[in-house]
Parts: structure tokens; sequence; C-alpha cells
């Protein structure tokens, strides 16, 4: 479905589970989880179907963000961090979300991260997954170096200094595969989705060169973990260390998956959806 958040925006939407369970002569309200999928450019699908694993403790809200996949395709003066984070917020109140838990992967941690600092008392928790605070460009070529030899150091040089259609091309083809340690338990996720590679050229190209989210860590007000895996090339386990340092030390929770690449419950979801129960469940 297309939700208006306000100004004749619309989102796609997609709700799993009741926010109202049964629970002997009352009604029991579950907490409702956010999901903030990667790109820039893509769509929720990655998470599908693996977040249904905690549909049994949580709603979970799929969305697109602003511009992508099939929400409204809008003009590129609002492809901003700025945006899309304020839109958490707009599309909880369309929706009547009051404290949702919110989980931002990737690129939807960046726009988790900037939520954070821009609506601090919002959330009740909020998990941060295989994202940066920063560019970092050194790390990222070490890593990919590490696993796909020069080859990749050069690619991913090439994009992301130069991010446009002709870099884009070989960047996809040998880093891709270098993102996780596992193969995708049910086919490419990859190939479900709907790709808007002008959204992200744009923000690759522009406000991502200058990112620095790490300043407005500190004003967090709820838990936040950060999970990482120490074989993500793209956003490497420093790019975590350095989100969990500038967030309030009685706030912040890092967990790191040795055997994990971009996106722990991708390469190991045992233990990645196990952290998430006991983060979701625990007392606020």
């Amino acid at each position: 479905m297309r939700i208006d958040i306000g100004q004749g925006v619309r989102l796609f939407v997609d709700i799993q589970g009741p926010g109202l369970v049964p629970e002997g002569p009352t009604l029991r309200e579950k907490p409702t989880l956010i999901l903030l999928h990667g790109g820039p450019g893509f769509d929720h699908s990655g998470f599908k179907p693996a977040f249904s694993a905690l549909s049994d403790i949580a709603q979970i809200v799929y969305y697109d963000h602003r511009g992508h996949g099939r929400s409204d395709r809008r003009p590129r003066e609002e492809w901003t961090l700025d945006t899309w984070a304020d839109d958490v917020v707009r599309l909880s109140d369309a929706l009547g979300i009051v404290k949702p838990i919110v989980l931002g992967q990737s690129f939807g941690g960046f726009v988790a991260q900037h939520y954070l600092a821009r609506h601090p008392g919002h959330a009740a928790k909020v998990v941060l997954s295989s994202t940066s605070p920063h560019m970092a460009l050194e790390r990222k070529l070490a890593m990919f170096e590490r696993f796909g030899g020069l080859r990749a150091r050069e690619v991913a040089q090439q994009f992301w200094t130069r991010p446009n259609p002709e870099t884009w091309a070989p960047y996809w083809d040998v880093c891709h595969t270098l993102y996780n340690q596992q193969p995708p338990p049910n086919g490419d996720a990859a190939a479900r989705v709907i790709h808007h590679n002008d959204i992200l050229f744009h923000f690759a190209g522009g406000e991502m060169q200058t990112l620095d989210l790490l300043p407005g860590l500190a004003k967090a007000q709820c838990p936040v973990l950060v999970m990482a895996g120490e074989q993500d090339p793209v956003c490497p386990l420093a790019d975590s260390q350095d989100i969990a340092a500038a967030l309030p030390a009685h706030l912040s929770q890092l967990a790191s998956f040795a055997g994990s690449g971009h996106g722990a419950w991708r390469d190991e979801p045992e233990a990645a959806f196990a952290l998430l129960r006991k983060f979701i469940l625990a007392p606020g």
C-alpha cells in the first residue's frame, strides 16, 4: 500500500503481523519494528523473508524510502538525509506509531543515525546494522583489496570517487560478491530489488563524500545496538566502532560477528536474530 505522509508524498509500506494480540481477556501491544533499507537507490525487499523471524515478537513495518522502490518518485532536491530521516517521523505519525524500534541497514543506517540526531526522543530503541558514519574510503579499499585483490580495490576506488554508470557496472560485478561470506539462503535478493541508480549516483557523489554523522550521535536518548560484520568490506568494523564510541556510553551496545560481512543477519542469522530478539524484548 502507499501511505500519504503529508504534502501529497506517498511511501510504499508493507506491514507484517498485528500490533495487538490476544492475551487472555485483554489485547497485548507488540512493539513496532520499522526497517530502513540499504542503497541508496534500492528497496525494502532485501529484508524479506529473513525478518519474518521476528514477527512473533514485533509488528514489522517495511517501507521504501522517499523516491525509492515503489514509493513515489520525487525531485532530486528531496534526496537528502534530512528528508529521509524526517520521513521516519512522518511515516510514524501517519500510521499512528508511538516509540518505534528503528533498524537501519547500511545506507538505512545513515538515515537512522541522522534520525537519532534530528529526533533524539522519538524512538524506543535503534539498531544500526553494518553501517558507517563517514566515508573513510581507505578503510573500504583496504578491505576490498583483502578479499578481491588489486582489481577489487581499483574498481572500488573508481566508483566511490566517481559514482556514475560507467564505474558502477564493474564495481557491482567485482565487489558485490565480496559483501557477504555466505550465499543468499533464499536466492539472490539483489535480483528482486528495484534499482533507482540515479539516487545512488546523486547521493554517493554528493552528500556522502563529506558525510560525518558522529557529532549527532551524542544526542541519542534511547538504547542503540550497533551490529557489525568483521568481514564487511563496504562498512568495515572500524566504522561501527567509531559509531559506538560516539554514542552515550550508557546507551551504546556494540556486537561484532566474526563470520559476517555486510549484514550479520545474512551470514550468521541464528546468532544475529537471537541478539535482535533479546534487544527488542529487553526493557527500555
